[in-house]
């Protein structure tokens, strides 16, 4: 396990001002759970090595994590424009901790809009932490930062537990 992870507190997520303008304008509107295959096969189609053998979400760890979301331990969020699936991002969750492991974007910001529902829905419940795994300029942008591993694990250990629809 690192040492340091890469994480966001919902309360600190970053809305720029050009993103509260496209929240205003309700262009987009954002579910939690709702669309767990569709997501998880967009995230996939985003792999332009599916079909090889290295891919990185294949169909045996698409079958997993379909699993796991029929066990409640994998979530998504979903961004539609009207009735079309346009961003999204799902994961596993842990105690207060959502472990992002992809998301997607077939609208420009799609995906941002998806993490900061997220952050909101998360906050709302009490906090926690979503977990980035890797840095990235657009996670850091978006208040993404290193955390110890023993305040990460203080996270994915807790008892209390976020409600998840």
């Amino acid at each position: 396990a690192p040492q340091e992870r890469f994480v966001i507190f919902p309360e600190e997520v970053h809305v720029s001002h050009s993103m509260r303008n496209l929240m205003n304008k309700k262009r987009f509107h954002c579910t939690i759970n709702e669309a767990f295959p569709e997501v998880i096969a967009s995230c996939a189609d985003t792999d332009d090595r599916i079909d090889e053998d290295n891919a990185w979400l294949g169909p045996e760890l698409l079958d997993t994590w379909m699993e796991l979301h029929d066990m409640g331990h994998a979530k998504s969020v979903e961004v539609w424009e009207g009735e079309d699936l346009v961003g999204g991002l799902y994961g596993f969750v842990c105690g207060r901790a959502f472990i992002g492991d992809s998301m997607f974007s077939l609208e420009p910001s799609a995906s941002k809009l998806a993490l900061i529902h997220l952050a909101r829905y998360m906050q709302a419940q009490g906090g926690g932490i979503i977990d980035c795994q890797l840095e990235t300029p657009h996670l850091k942008s978006m208040g993404a930062r290193y955390i110890s591993y023993d305040e990460y694990l203080e996270y994915t250990h807790s008892i209390d537990i976020i409600p998840w629809p």
